[in-house]
């Protein structure tokens, strides 16, 4: 599975930003999808997590009630619609593919990663 990140960029604090991540390859039906995000000198961190048919999401708690992730299985791609966006909010954001929604979402783990799209969120 290849994945491919878009969306990222420059906003005020309060405002909003909509991520995609596009998958190719593989089945992309049979994948969960997530998304993490590594701000500088801090680790990796898990943002937001989908079952491939979209049943059901899971969220960190600094990001419940803002972001919202979706999928849509026709188009091959997982979105982040994020937010009251806030200045802690600034990172790399990554795409990620896996089997396991256990793994994404417990375990901060996926088989697959995307490139990574930067966000910055100004106060």
């Amino acid at each position: 599975v290849q994945l491919q990140a878009s969306g990222g960029g420059w906003v005020q604090a309060g405002g909003s930003l909509r991520l995609s991540c596009v998958a190719s390859g593989r089945t992309f039906s049979s994948y969960n999808m997530g998304w993490f995000r590594q701000a500088p000198g801090k680790k990796r961190e898990f943002v937001a997590a989908i079952t491939w048919s979209g049943s059901s999401t899971y969220y960190a708690d600094s990001v419940k009630g803002r972001f919202t992730i979706s999928v849509d299985n026709a188009k091959n791609t997982v979105y982040l619609q994020m937010n009251s966006l806030k200045p802690e909010d600034t990172a790399v954001y990554y795409c990620a593919a896996d089997r396991s929604i256990s793994d994404l979402y417990y375990r901060g783990q996926s088989d697959y990663w995307g490139q990574g799209t930067q966000v910055t969120v100004s106060s």
